[in-house]
Order: C-alpha cells, then sequence, then structure tokens
C-alpha cells in the first residue's frame, strides 16, 4: 500500500516536485503500446458507497479502453486528504480527485457552500435533479476559472448527528466540540446550534473523537459504520439536516492532454460510475442502519417535529448569511428551483 508522502520542504514545493516525478504515468508500454494511468485520489474507504463508485469507474475505464487506460486510485487519504488534494490536482499530483462539496468554498468557489446549508433539502432525488440541471451545470463551468474541469456530481445521501449524548435539538449543543469539513457553512451551523466548531481531515476524526479531541461529528450512517465509529459514540441522532455531495474534478491541462475519444470513454464510465454511486448510497446507509441496531453498541434517537423545528429556526442565521454573501436572488432561485423539482 502506497504511504501519504510526506514534505519536510514548504507544502507547495514539495507538490511541485512530486508531480514532477509522478508525470511519467503517461507513457509506452510492451509493443510500443500507449497505456495510460489516471491517478484519482480520495478520502473515504473502498467499502463506502463513494469509494465503491469510483472502484466501478476504475473498472469501467479499463474493460472499455481495452487495458489501454488504468485508474489507479488511491482511497483514504493515502496519498492526499481533505487539506490538500485540491492544491495537489491544481499542481499535477494527481489527475482526478472526488471530494465533497465542501471544499470548494475554501478554495475561491464560494457558490459550492449551497450544498451545506441546513436543513436546505428535503428529498436527496431533488438535489440530484438540481445538480444534473442548469444549477449544477453552472457551478461546474465555474471551476474552470481556475483551470479546472468539473466531470460530475454523485452523493452519499443526508447527514446525521453522532456524539455521546443524543443530539436533538440546540441545548443539546451546548459545550460540544463537533469535528466539521473545512466549511464556513457549516461551522457557522454549529455555532448557532450552541456548538464548538472544530476542522479536521476525515482521515483523522475517528481518532479524534476516540481520544476526546472532539465530541461528535457529522455523516451518512455508512461513513459512521465503515470508519468504526460506534465503538467511540454512544448515540446517533437521525436528523437529515445536511446533504453530503461530492464533484469529480480533473485540471484541465491533464483533460486537454486525452485524445477526444478518450475524453468521451472517460467521461460515459464516469457517468454510469456515477449513477451506480447514487443508485447504491441510500441502500448502504439503511443497511448501516439496521447494522447500527443490531449491534447494541450505539443508541439511535429520533428527532420530533418539535425538536427539528427548533434545529431549523436556529439556523436561519445561517441561511441568512449566505445570501448576503452570494446575494440573495441567487439563493431565492434555486429555492424555486428545488420546489419546481419536488
Amino acid at each position: 500500500m502506497p504511504t501519504k508522502p510526506t514534505c519536510p520542504e514548504p507544502r507547495r514545493r514539495c507538490l511541485r516536485a512530486l508531480a514532477a516525478a509522478l508525470a511519467s504515468a503517461w507513457g509506452t508500454g510492451a509493443h510500443g503500446a500507449v497505456r495510460n494511468t489516471i491517478r484519482l485520489s480520495h478520502v473515504v474507504a473502498r467499502d463506502t458507497p463513494k469509494g465503491m463508485a469510483l472502484e466501478h469507474f476504475a473498472q469501467k475505464v479499463e474493460e472499455r479502453s481495452q487495458g489501454r487506460i488504468r485508474v489507479q486510485i488511491f482511497p483514504q487519504g493515502e496519498l492526499y486528504g481533505d487539506h490538500d488534494e485540491m492544491q495537489a490536482l491544481q499542481l499535477g499530483a494527481v489527475d482526478m480527485v472526488a471530494p465533497s462539496l465542501s471544499k470548494f468554498g475554501p478554495v475561491g468557489f464560494p457558490e459550492f457552500e449551497l450544498f451545506d446549508l441546513p436543513f436546505l433539502f428535503d428529498r436527496v432525488e431533488a438535489v440530484r435533479r438540481l445538480t444534473r440541471g442548469t444549477v449544477g451545470n453552472d457551478l461546474l463551468q465555474g471551476l474552470r476559472r481556475q483551470g479546472l474541469l468539473g466531470l460530475g456530481f454523485f452523493d452519499n445521501g443526508f447527514k446525521q448527528l453522532s456524539a455521546n449524548r443524543p443530539l436533538l435539538e440546540p441545548r443539546d449543543f451546548v459545550g460540544q466540540r463537533m469535528r466539521v469539513q473545512a466549511s464556513r457553512v457549516i461551522a457557522q451551523q454549529m455555532r448557532a446550534w450552541g456548538a464548538w466548531p472544530v476542522v479536521l481531515p476525515f482521515s483523522e476524526t475517528r481518532r479524534a473523537l476516540e481520544t476526546g479531541v472532539v465530541d461528535g461529528t457529522e455523516n451518512p450512517l455508512s461513513n459512521f459504520w465503515t470508519q468504526g465509529m460506534q465503538a467511540v459514540q454512544s448515540d446517533v441522532s437521525l436528523t437529515a439536516h445536511g446533504y453530503l455531495g461530492y464533484a469529480v474534478v480533473t485540471h484541465q491541462r491533464f483533460w486537454n492532454h486525452l485524445a477526444w475519444t478518450d475524453q468521451t470513454l472517460v467521461r460515459d464510465a464516469l457517468d454510469e460510475a456515477l449513477a451506480y454511486g447514487n443508485a447504491i448510497a441510500d441502500a448502504h446507509n439503511n443497511k448501516a442502519l439496521v447494522a447500527l441496531r443490531q449491534s447494541h453498541a450505539t443508541r439511535i434517537h429520533v428527532p420530533t417535529e418539535h425538536q427539528l423545528q427548533r434545529l431549523k429556526q436556529a439556523s436561519q442565521p445561517v441561511h441568512a448569511a449566505f445570501a448576503a454573501r452570494m446575494g440573495p436572488m441567487w439563493l431565492q432561485g434555486v429555492k424555486a428551483e428545488l420546489q419546481r423539482l419536488a
């Protein structure tokens, strides 16, 4: 298993050096046949819906290219983690990444913070239709301003809350240190509910929960289960308060190096894989819930409608702050589109 590179010199210089060292991924194999390797980095386990979708993508690319193109996947932060995978892509140290949508705001795409707004979405199918439509296309096109190319969206459904106590309404969050992604909106969400947000990479979350660095976190249940968090969290609250989406992104420089026929092949394989990932996400989250209940390791709590209303009311300043940054008409337009798709 490859180990994550260490950088004794300044990080950006180290990533440039690694990019140059790995540039030979496109080369000539036996009998002069060109064999191309696409290096894809992500931060979750292979057996999560996201991990399985990307493995499906790799399989389809190799099949359809008859082995001429290989997708080499580095899961679970083996090469790059939450804090450096986008920079690695921009510097050419990897060819594709599949970050959560929360990762785009901190690197200059605040419009993606839309997907972090608590209780904005009621049904996951409506969000999927939104990302396949004009809103999703406009967001992917916007990545071009930094030389990136968005290839598609997929997701792992809705997030639930975990801690060593039930988290059902704002008073339950007081004094709790909650691990969050590097998202301004999610940090504001936790503060609005009374908690203290702590930004940590996903790969470090279980250890932080075990050692008491943080008290709780938010995850789809499939991520919670595959990371073994039930061993270090006594309570899960089924709030379904936030959406966890991903985008598969490459760099225009890398993409333009591909022949047009190979671009089409990769896009078609990816479209199939993303549909596959969405199809299994709900099933895996449901299976994780059944497994949690059968394990008796974690107590499962379902909030009442009144408790959810208190959380939603406490979330309104987060929505207002986002609208002030992005413009109220844009958020209103998205909400109108969601109503049309419902």
